[in-house]
Order: C-alpha cells, then structure tokens, then sequence
C-alpha cells in the first residue's frame, strides 16, 4: 500500500529553507561590505563611551610668536596657537593608531566674550586625518562664529596622524592673525 501525500507539502518547507539560506547570505554580505562595516562602527561610537586621546607631536605650518602650537592642546582655552593667516595647519601625531570619534574645537583668542574676538578666527577648519594603512579621510568643519567648545563627530577608524587647516577667516584685520584656543581629541574607550 502506497501512502498518500498531500500535494505542496513540501512547497513551504523548501520555501522557508530557502528563505533562511538567501536571508543569512544578505546579512553576511551587509556585515562584508565597507556600508555595512561603517552602519556597525558607527552604532559602536553612538552606544560607547568615549574618552580623551593626546598626541604625542603637534607641528605647525606656521606660528605668531608667543603663540605656539602646543597652546592649543595644553587643556587651557586662554591660551592660544596663533596663526599667520587661511592656509595655516596643525598636524597631531599619535602613538597609536585608534577610532577618532570626535573633535572638539575651541575657537578663537579665548572663550571669555570680551577676549574671543580679540584676534581673527577660522570659520571653516578642514580635518586630513591619515589612517595607519596610509588611507586619508578628509572633512571639512564649518564653526559657529561664537566663543566656546564645538564638538564635531568623525566616526574614522585607525587614525595616526591629524591635520587641520584653517580657512574662512573672520575678523582678521589689521595686525590681527588667527586665533585657536584649544582642539580634543575623542577615541572610543
């Protein structure tokens, strides 16, 4: 005796099989691809903590005297790198290659009202950071013309070298130069 089946019994069996195996490709594929890796460390910089990160070299394109480049990461916002003009950079260099997950810039002489535009300041900075493979990232901050901290997110893995240009000058004239009170660094912890 042959034992009866209902037809399309196995339609829906096969169907799901399927399904999983084409849903499981899909997600392989999303977590491979360079999108998919950028959504993960992405959501990982959101959901983490950070924490301050310090170079172990700073070097200027140029600098006013009295004013030097190691003011603006000395963790004082009344002292100052002063520069020249537009066109003038830092570069930071770090130990260790880490994910920058943030800048903070304060811009201009001071954060004190009276003392910020003491001197010119930049009102675009933009940021060259060259990873440990050699790749650069670049991405160009457009800063509010007001005294205090701004923090810009960046989200850019395997950082070792940071450069910052300034351009977009405000209040430069007469013998005025441009003013950058202090720059931090975020990695995550």
């Amino acid at each position: 005796m042959r034992r009866r089946t209902r037809a399309g019994s196995g339609r829906t069996t096969r169907f799901l099989v399927i399904l999983a195996v084409v849903l499981a490709l899909c997600a392989g594929g999303f977590l491979l691809l360079p999108a998919g890796r950028h959504l993960i460390e992405d959501t990982r910089d959101k959901l983490g903590k950070s924490k301050p990160v310090t170079p172990v070299r700073v070097e200027a394109s140029a600098e006013v005297p009295g004013h030097p480049a190691g003011n603006a990461t000395d963790g004082l916002s009344n002292r100052y790198w002063g520069a020249p003009g537009p066109g003038a950079s830092l570069t930071y260099t770090f130990a260790k290659p880490f994910r920058l997950v943030a800048v903070i810039v304060t811009n201009g002489a001071s954060t004190s009202p009276e003392d910020y535009t003491r001197e010119g300041r930049a009102l675009r900075i933009d940021l060259e950071v060259t990873a440990s493979d050699g790749r650069k990232t670049v991405e160009k901050l457009t800063l509010v013309d007001k005294p205090g901290p701004q923090t810009f997110p960046t989200g850019i893995s395997d950082a070792t070298t940071v450069r910052l240009t300034l351009d977009s000058p405000a209040g430069l004239d007469g013998d005025r130069h441009l003013a950058l009170a202090e720059l931090e660094f975020f990695q995550r912890s």
